[in-house]
């Protein structure tokens, strides 16, 4: 009988193996309906950022980095990070909010500074940045490859010891009274387990609701739009445009990826079935802010399309979290942020199946306990960005 069984090969979820067999916990089970990184993981924009208006988002983002860094020695392959660097604009009415989340984020370890408009114009000489009344930058951002990551973070636990089995769908979490004891699969046999880790995604939660246990998610079809530029844009680093809200990041191929910042309206969709291309009016979004935003581009466009389904969460932010049934961890809910902070992910779930509590104090498993959304007790940045709330 393994120790933990592990619901979802995404990235989450994988992380969590790995970061129990880094605990001693080497008798972990991934089960995995499909494939490593064939949901959500796979259609990640990838983006490396500390900039969190949250301070515990903003610690497991840059302990990360430790990881996405160096993950030849630690995880044993690339993980296709590249380290462009991180900036991000806003307007007169944000600067204040700017500054106050930048002082919390170098208060847990994260390197950010000021950075004036001369050396953003040096960094993206295609840029109209006169809207712009201030900026930071981190150093150490960038962007990598999801899918990459969690097929590192599954090996690893491998060696490690812990086992994979791939197109294998858990249909229901097994419990005796308040403890649970396994996870039934699609072809009726069980696998008994003293711990559970549900990391499936939206899938999680008719697993979850079966125990009455509520997981409140709603599946939003995000929209990425692949622009060519016309030119050799060189080295730029990923610009977040909290002005005209949207984000762009380099390609390795020289193409540059395209993301809507504006999650005030979402896009619901059955994360089973829904559109793999961006609609006319997404890329007509896309084409109206990049051609606003970098005029220089006089010759950009539009190369191709994907999408790909955020698991989004009341706040914006996830569940990883201890649930009524004793044994069982909850890791959904990532609401896009869960790349960057995916190593940190799954040291928590680690430090929650052994102690049962987090063993960093700057990541208080208290902050994304799931029971806050009963309680009305949500998430959120003590300093808010005017027009783009999400952007923690």
């Amino acid at each position: 009988m393994p120790e933990v069984v592990v619901v979802g090969g995404g990235l989450e979820g994988c992380a969590a193996a790995w970061a129990l067999t880094q605990r001693g916990v080497t008798d972990v089970v991934i089960v995995e309906r499909a494939t490593v990184g064939s949901g959500g993981t796979g259609k990640s924009s990838g983006v490396v950022r500390c900039h969190y208006g949250v301070s515990s988002l903003a610690a497991m983002a840059t302990r990360a980095l430790d990881v996405l860094e160096n993950a030849e020695d630690v995880l044993g392959v690339d993980v296709g990070f590249h380290r462009t660097g991180y900036v991000v604009g806003v307007g007169e009415q944000n600067v204040d909010a700017l500054h106050a989340s930048m002082a919390d984020q170098r208060a847990v370890g994260v390197r950010t500074e000021d950075i004036d408009v001369s050396e953003v114009a040096k960094l993206w000489p295609v840029a109209d940045l006169e809207p712009f009344a201030a900026f930071a930058w981190e150093e150490r951002g960038g962007y990598g490859d999801a899918y990459q990551t969690a097929q590192a973070f599954s090996g690893a636990a491998r060696r490690a010891g812990a086992t994979l089995r791939q197109g294998t769908t858990v249909t229901e979490i097994l419990a005796e009274a308040d403890r649970v004891r396994g996870v039934r699969l699609a072809d009726g046999t069980e696998i008994a387990a003293d711990h559970v880790v549900l990391a499936a995604g939206p899938w999680s939660v008719p697993l979850l609701a079966a125990h009455g246990i509520d997981l409140p998610i709603t599946v939003h079809r995000e929209q990425i739009v692949l622009v060519d530029p016309g030119q050799d844009l060189g080295a730029v680093p990923v610009f977040s445009d909290l002005v005209s809200l949207q984000y762009v990041r380099p390609e390795p191929g020289g193409e540059i990826l395209f993301g809507n910042s504006d999650l005030s309206r979402l896009e619901p969709a059955d994360p089973d079935r829904y559109s793999n291309r961006a609609s006319e009016h997404a890329v007509d979004v896309a084409v109206a802010k990049v051609g606003a935003r970098f005029p220089g581009l006089e010759h950009a466009a539009v190369a191709s399309t994907y999408a790909g389904c955020y698991d989004v969460t009341p706040d914006f932010n996830p569940a990883i979290s201890a649930t009524p049934l004793r044994g069982l961890v909850v890791a959904a809910g990532f609401s896009g942020h869960g790349f960057k902070i995916s190593p940190s992910v799954g040291r928590l779930v680690a430090d929650l199946v052994v102690d049962g509590e987090s063993s960093d104090p700057d990541v208080p498993a208290s902050d994304f306990r799931l029971s806050r959304f009963a309680e009305g007790d949500l998430l959120t940045s003590p300093h808010p960005y005017v027009g783009a709330g999400q952007m923690r």
